[in-house]
């Protein structure tokens, strides 16, 4: 039988909300931002939990928050290094980028 006083892990909600949006929009750098804040909430999250394990139900969306957010972080990571050298490459240049999707249609 449950506790009535458990309540949902600290920042649970918030690093599962954030893990899920950084899932979304993984491939433009907000995906990395929201990765890397819902990481830290998950960790403080975590930490709080396991002060008092007792104290705390939820702890799933706190563990699935952390994932998303870290597979999130690296697929903005990624990203981001791929649109620096494309830049490199191109020089900067989304006139480069617009005539090269011109001649794909």
């Amino acid at each position: 039988m449950e506790n009535a006083n458990v309540k949902t892990a600290p920042y649970a909600v918030a690093a599962l909300i954030l893990g899920i949006s950084s899932l979304a929009t993984g491939c433009l750098f907000v995906g990395l931002v929201l990765g890397i804040v819902g990481l830290v909430l998950a960790n403080k999250g975590t930490t709080m939990v396991n002060l008092s394990p007792e104290s705390y139900g939820g702890i799933g969306m706190l563990k699935a928050g952390k994932v998303m957010s870290l597979i999130g972080l690296i697929l903005g990571a990624i990203n981001t290094v791929v649109g620096l050298i494309m830049m490199a490459f191109t020089g900067g240049s989304i006139l480069w980028i617009m005539d090269v999707l011109e001649d794909l249609m």
